[in-house]
């Protein structure tokens, strides 16, 4: 593995955060204040093609890895404009669909997420489950040339946005009693299915839902890959949910520092500025190691991901890393700018808002220590 980066992703980061970058500052705050989606700056990346840089080219994706979607999660956050759907768009229902989608699907679904015209989010979550995907109670039924799914999925982003959304559902029970699971697509204007908002705190610009699926009949054709496989496509999806993921983070983290060191040396109090006070620029500087850090991580999870090699590990360990130095990072530089930093004219609130979903979501930090603690360390399963 070479840890520098090639000239192609040097040149791809570089044009990504020129694209993104009139995207930062005014234009997020705005949209984040608002709670309402960063359109705009979505569209220009996805004429530029680095939307789906990850997706085959035949379907006119960039033919890239997740190290490319990667990069371009982290630069647009990088300059202030981070894109919480890349996540569930490009990189899980993206990822899956390009691996386990028929021929049909992939027609169908592959060239709008491609160039960005519309967008997939993902819907596994549910109220009483929470992050054991064992407990879903979510059915879907067979009927005749037709499955019935009937529901609820919690904490769903994006749905406003999207024209469909990709569904974990229970198909049946396994011989030691848990569910098998299996994966649909479901346009978002489909008889049955309706969202709700779920007010959230966070100023963030994407919308969060409760999702009902009240006897929504879909097609047979629907079901991605094979019945009760779910398991198997959920997690080829969620490792590359758990990079960008991390690549956000690191964005953000980088965005904060950028922010807080320049204000450090251009503020002054007394005679000198505030930066060459150690109770200042310490915590910065552990911010500026922790964020080198998580860097490294990420790209090797990036790295394993793209060339087959066993991800989950990697994956959890980066996102973890990423969003301790993202909240680190924000949190320096908000002390840093001291009572500017709650101000909303320098943007750091809605940075620490989505750091803080960040470390809660895709996967919260407590089941990765559960993960490595189990599988790294060989420990007792604690669940």
């Amino acid at each position: 593995m070479d840890l520098a980066d090639s000239e192609e992703l040097r040149a791809l980061r570089t044009a990504v955060a020129a694209i993104a970058k009139p995207f930062g500052g005014e234009y997020y705050r705005g949209r984040a204040q608002a709670n309402a989606p960063t359109t705009q700056a979505w569209t220009e990346l996805a004429k530029a093609g680095f939307v789906g840089v990850n997706l085959p080219e035949e379907y006119g994706g960039g033919g890239g890895g997740i190290t490319e979607l990667a990069a371009v999660c982290e630069e647009s956050a990088s300059v202030g404009c981070p894109l919480l759907l890349l996540l569930v768009s490009s990189a899980i229902s993206g990822e899956v669909i390009a691996r386990f989608g028929d021929d049909a699907q992939k027609e169908r679904w592959l060239p709008g997420l491609c160039d960005g015209s519309h967008k997939m989010v993902f819907a596994i979550t549910e109220p009483e489950a929470g992050t054991n995907t064992h407990r879903l109670s979510m059915t879907a039924e067979r009927d005749g040339d037709e499955w019935v799914l009937h529901g609820q999925k919690y904490y769903i982003s994006g749905f406003d946005e999207a024209a469909a959304v990709l569904v974990a559902a229970r198909t049946g029970i396994r011989e030691d009693g848990r569910g098998l699971l299996s994966l649909f697509i479901v346009p978002t204007d489909t008889p049955g299915l309706t969202a709700s908002p779920i007010p959230v705190a966070a100023q963030i610009p994407e919308k969060q839902f409760m999702v009902f699926f009240d006897d929504v009949r879909i097609p047979a054709t629907a079901l991605v890959g094979t019945h009760g496989d779910g398991f198997r496509q959920v997690f080829h999806g969620l490792n590359p949910e758990r990079i960008t993921g991390a690549a956000i983070c690191l964005g953000i983290a980088r965005h904060a520092l950028d922010r807080g060191v320049e204000y450090a040396r251009s503020r002054k109090v007394w005679t000198v500025p505030i930066g060459a006070h150690q109770g200042v620029s310490h915590p910065l500087a552990k911010a500026k190691i922790e964020t080198s850090l998580a860097q490294l991580m990420t790209r090797q999870a990036a790295w394993a991901h793209d060339h087959g090699q066993p991800a989950a590990e990697l994956s959890n360990m980066a996102k973890y890393a990423a969003a301790e130095a993202a909240l680190a990072a924000v949190d320096a530089a908000i002390q840093t700018h001291g009572g500017n930093g709650m101000s909303v004219e320098f943007g750091l609130v809605p940075m620490w808002g989505l750091a803080r979903v960040l470390r809660i979501a895709p996967v919260n930090r407590e089941m990765i220590l559960n993960y490595v603690a189990q599988h790294s360390l060989g420990l007792p399963r604690s669940y």
